[in-house]
C-alpha cells in the first residue's frame, strides 16, 4: 500500500494514524477533516467550553499542529468529502478534486439527533456537537438565564451542571425517570439523577411534543407530554444522542446497520474500506459505542488490519461523565451482569457498583472512586474469579483480588 486516506478527523481516526506509524506503515497517510483549524476532542466541549476555562480550539486540539509533520500525516482541513468510488480507491471532494488511496477508513462520527417535533428548529434550540455549536451556546449561558435541557444522559446531564454553575436556571426534561439505569445500574443511575435537584435543578419526566414561541416573544414555551404548563425557556438544549454519519458509506454500497458494519479489524463489507469510531458497529455486537476508549481502540484494530497484523485484544468498554464536581465511570456493561454488588455508602454519594455474572466480573460502575474502576478493568481483562462479599468488603484490597 501507497497511500491510506483517513475520512474524519476525530479520536479514532488519529488514533488509527498512530497506530499505523507505530505497526510500521511507511506510506502515505492523508487526513481528511471537514472542519477548519485542527482536529479537536470532543468532551471537552460539554465540559470546559461551556464553563469558559477553555477559549481557543488549540485548547482542545487532540495533537499538536507539528505532530501531523513528526507522523508524516498530510492534514487537509475543510476538506468535505462528497462521494467514494471504493471499487477504483477514489475519493470526492466538495471542491471539485479527486483523491485515489490503496485503503479508505472512514471515522465519520455522527450528527447529534435534532428534535423532531413542531419547534425543533426554533432558533432558541441548540445542539452540542461541534466548536461551533459550544460557543453559540455559552454566549447563551449567562447568570439568570432560563434554559430547558431536552435529555438526561451524559451530554444533556453535563449541560445541565456547568448551566446550573454558571448561574442559570435549569429544568432537565426526560421521558425516563432514571435515565442511564440500564448503562451503570439503578443505584449508581438513581444517585446521579438525584444530584440535579439537590443542585437546584427542575426535574421533569415526560417527553416533548412541541416548542412555541409566541409573535415578538424572545423565550419559547416547551410543551410536555401531561403537564398541564409549558416550561418557558430562553434557550433549549438537546441532548438525545446522536446519529451515525453513514451516507457516504450507504451510497457507496457498504452493508449499514445502525452504523457501518465491521467485523473485528474494522474492515467493511469492502475489502478496502474501513471504519472506524461512533459511525462503526462491530458484526454481532447491537450497539455501537460512542465512548473516546472505543474510539481509540477501534483505531488501534484498524491499523492492525490494514497492516494484516491481528487485532489487539480489546477489553471491556470504558467511559467516564464529569458533572458537579463529580466523576462518573463506568466498565462493562450492567445488561451483562446476573448480581449486582455496591462497595461503599450510597448514601456518601461515592461508592462503586460491581456486576457479576458467576464468579466473574463483568462491569463496574462508581461515582468518585476511580481506584475502583482500574481495579474493575482489570479484574474484567484478565477474567479472575472473584465473589460478591470480597468485592464489597471495604478492608479487602481489590488489587489483591487479581492475584487470586
Amino acid at each position: 500500500m501507497k497511500r491510506i486516506a483517513v475520512v474524519g478527523a476525530g479520536v479514532s481516526a488519529l488514533s488509527t494514524c498512530d497506530a499505523l506509524r507505530e505497526g510500521g506503515f511507511d506510506g502515505e497517510i492523508v487526513l481528511l477533516s471537514g472542519e477548519d483549524g485542527l482536529p479537536y476532542d470532543r468532551p471537552p466541549l460539554s465540559k470546559d467550553v461551556l464553563t469558559g476555562a477553555v477559549t481557543t480550539r488549540d485548547g482542545i486540539a487532540l495533537r499538536p499542529a507539528d505532530w501531523y509533520e513528526q507522523r508524516r500525516v498530510e492534514l487537509r482541513t475543510g476538506a468535505v468529502v462528497t462521494a467514494l468510488r471504493p471499487d477504483e480507491g477514489v475519493l470526492e471532494l466538495a471542491d471539485g478534486t479527486e483523491l485515489t488511496a490503496d485503503r479508505i477508513v472512514l471515522a465519520t462520527g455522527g450528527t447529534a439527533r435534532t428534535l423532531p417535533v413542531p419547534g425543533g428548529d426554533d432558533p432558541a434550540v441548540h445542539t452540542l456537537r461541534t466548536w461551533d455549536e459550544a460557543q453559540r451556546l455559552r454566549a447563551r449561558l449567562v447568570p439568570g438565564a432560563r434554559i430547558a435541557v431536552i435529555g438526561a444522559g451524559l451530554i444533556g446531564a453535563e449541560t445541565a451542571a456547568v448551566a446550573t454553575a454558571l448561574g442559570c436556571a435549569v429544568t432537565l426534561i426526560d421521558p425516563v425517570p432514571v435515565p442511564l439505569t440500564a448503562v451503570v445500574g439503578p443505584e449508581v443511575a438513581g444517585a446521579l439523577h438525584a444530584r440535579h435537584r439537590a443542585e437546584g435543578v427542575e426535574v421533569i419526566t415526560g417527553g416533548v411534543e412541541r416548542i412555541d414561541r409566541a409573535p415578538g416573544a424572545e423565550e419559547v414555551a416547551v410543551t410536555v407530554t401531561g403537564r398541564p404548563e409549558a416550561v418557558g425557556a430562553d434557550t433549549v438544549v438537546v441532548g438525545i444522542g446522536i446519529r451515525p454519519a453513514t451516507a457516504l458509506a450507504e451510497a457507496a454500497g457498504l452493508t449499514v446497520d445502525n452504523g457501518i458494519v465491521v467485523d473485528a479489524a474494522q474492515r467493511t463489507s469492502h475489502p478496502r474500506m474501513y471504519a472506524v469510531g461512533d459511525v462503526a458497529r462491530r458484526a454481532g455486537d447491537p450497539v455501537r459505542h460512542e465512548h473516546w476508549d472505543a474510539a481509540q481502540n477501534g483505531g488501534r484494530a484498524a491499523a492492525a488490519g490494514l497492516l494484516g497484523a491481528a487485532p489487539p485484544a480489546r477489553g471491556a468498554s470504558w467511559f467516564w461523565s464529569d458533572r458537579y464536581g463529580s466523576r462518573l465511570e463506568g466498565v462493562g456493561s450492567m445488561a451483562d451482569a446476573e448480581e449486582t454488588v455496591v462497595r461503599g455508602d450510597i448514601a456518601s454519594g461515592a461508592f462503586t457498583v460491581f456486576g457479576l455474572r458467576g464468579s466473574v466480573l463483568v462491569a463496574a460502575a462508581a461515582i468518585d472512586r476511580p481506584r475502583d474502576i482500574k481495579a474493575a478493568q482489570r479484574l474484567i481483562a484478565r477474567v479472575v474469579p472473584v465473589s460478591a462479599d470480597r468485592l464489597t468488603d471495604p478492608a479487602t484490597e481489590l488489587r489483591a483480588l487479581l492475584r487470586g
